[in-house]
């Protein structure tokens, strides 16, 4: 029986729950809005409120009898040819560490792509897990990392045969796709399972001009933002799941250790309402936001001093395999101001808030929440940055690592060196000292130091020059980059 994708199940229990009028004695507090801030009621609005139930003896009943999550999760797996899929209300960040837990455990091996994002490291530390760090390829010239080739896959584990799985992030955040099959192929050769951090790809199942989606390609875990490219709300995401190598139980046991107890019913109900809406119009909705980002592309490439990074930058031999047009990732060297700059004169100047920053970057996401004003006003700023340039020059020089000295060998495990006897280390003493904490440039989130790396003064001239210049460092234990946590001197 094919499933019926109108039908949105968790909707349906909120909208019961209000008919019915039910009068809960049970968290959340603020009792339907009555108890709210009057503040906040107005500027949340009180359908907020409304929707904020409890998912067991509120939107479903106290022996969960209705399945209602279950049956959204069974429609969502449906729609995008999985055998199972799991919802996150803590986003990607819990989605993975969950896969990664569903495959290795303390102590042993996982093959991992070294443009991961630091949820995975985080993962990493939390379970003791060895990566095994899979090298990306790197664009020398844009100074850009692409999802490593299977063939990198293929290398590690033939140094390392007792790898119990691989981890790969595709699309990354810059619109590049792995070869996802070929990477499949590997561990299946092995019987081991393949997990994909996709979370900048919940909209590639729906149009065929898209990158191949990674249960499609053969993927075993596959992890999802659908805040990201989706319609969801902050912090919703899904797990899905295909294939014998990975039982569904042992994976809803391991996400059961991060999850929270009180999952938020309006995230789910932003879940089960963008799947309705992707499963009924998807081909539509993505066709159309195909069209519109063919439009803005083509508009800035005329703009002087802007370009626009297509397939024929980023993907080829010894680069990217799959292309999305949606991410319009825009280089600036030709104005001679960085990304940092360029976003922040936007968001100041004009209202626009720009995705991607880099040294030498900005990034302009578009989806299918997007037409034709929206698109106008991106250009008409864009157009107007560019006539501002020569005021915001020159671009303060940010000391890009090669990819040679961009990689540091990893000592000891992530999990080791972040838990053990530490101390802080000016940053000009810091060089050959092993690090106990992550530094990452966000946006994208890709860590540049891990904890157990054995730092290298390179990396810590990118991060100093970096920071210098506008960017931005959400995670060192010194915001202000004077020191880093590295392991004691007795430890190393």
């Amino acid at each position: 029986m094919s499933a019926d994708h109108s039908r949105a199940p968790v909707l349906e229990a909120l909208v019961e729950y209000r008919r019915e009028g039910r009068l809960s004695f049970t968290p959340p507090g603020h009792k339907q809005a009555r108890g709210a801030d009057p503040e906040v009621r107005e500027v949340l609005g009180d359908a907020v409120f409304h929707g904020d139930v409890l998912a067991t003896a509120g939107l479903d009943d106290r022996l969960t009898r209705g399945r209602v999550l279950q049956r959204a999760q069974e429609l969502m797996a449906d729609a995008v040819h999985a055998d199972h899929t799991f919802f996150s209300t803590c986003g990607s960040s819990l989605s993975v560490k969950a896969a990664m837990l569903a495959v290795a455990g303390p102590h042993e091996k996982l093959l991992i792509g070294r443009d991961a994002h630091k949820s995975v490291v985080s993962g990493l530390i939390l379970s003791g897990i060895e990566p095994v760090w899979v090298e990306p390829r790197w664009d020398a010239e844009r100074h850009l990392a692409h999802p490593p080739a299977a063939e990198a896959f293929e290398e590690g584990f033939a140094a390392h045969p007792d790898a119990k799985g691989a981890l790969v992030t595709s699309p990354t955040p810059y619109g590049v796709s792995a070869d996802l099959r070929a990477v499949a192929r590997v561990c299946h050769r092995r019987s081991v399972p393949l997990i994909v951090d996709e979370a900048w790809g919940a909209h590639l199942p729906f149009h065929p001009d898209l990158p191949s989606w990674a249960m499609d390609a053969g993927a075993d875990i596959c992890v999802t933002s659908i805040h990201k490219m989706g319609s969801g709300l902050e912090q919703g995401s899904v797990f899905h799941l295909r294939g014998d190598l990975v039982q569904p139980k042992l994976l809803g046991m391991r996400a059961d250790l991060l999850s929270t107890t009180s999952p938020s019913v309006l995230i789910f109900a932003g879940l089960d309402g963008w799947r309705r809406q992707m499963a009924l119009r998807g081909h539509e909705l993505m066709g159309g936001a195909l069209e519109l980002a063919a439009g803005v592309r083509a508009a800035v490439e005329e703009i002087d001093g802007m370009h626009v990074n297509d397939r024929d930058d980023f993907c080829g031999p010894g680069a990217g395999h799959g292309f999305d047009p949606l991410p319009v990732v825009i280089d600036l060297d030709g104005l001679g101001i960085s990304g940092f700059r360029a976003a922040d004169w936007l968001r100041e100047h004009r209202g626009v808030i720009a995705h991607i920053t880099d040294h030498r970057r900005i990034g302009a996401q578009i989806t299918h929440g997007d037409d034709r004003e929206t698109a106008d006003e991106l250009l008409t700023a864009l157009k107007d940055l560019a006539r501002a340039a020569p005021g915001l020059r020159p671009a303060p020089h940010v000391e890009v690592p090669s990819p040679a000295e961009l990689r540091m060998p990893q000592v000891c495990l992530p999990r080791d060196a972040f838990f053990g006897a530490t101390e802080d280390v000016p940053l000009d003493r810091a060089a050959g000292r092993v690090a106990a904490e992550m530094i990452t440039p966000y946006p994208p989130g890709i860590p540049a130091v891990l904890p157990g790396e054995r730092l290298a003064e390179p990396v810590l001239r990118y991060l100093r020059s970096g920071l210098e210049a506008g960017m931005y460092l959400p995670d060192p234990t010194d915001p202000a980059l004077e020191t880093i946590r590295v392991v004691a001197a007795h430890g190393e």
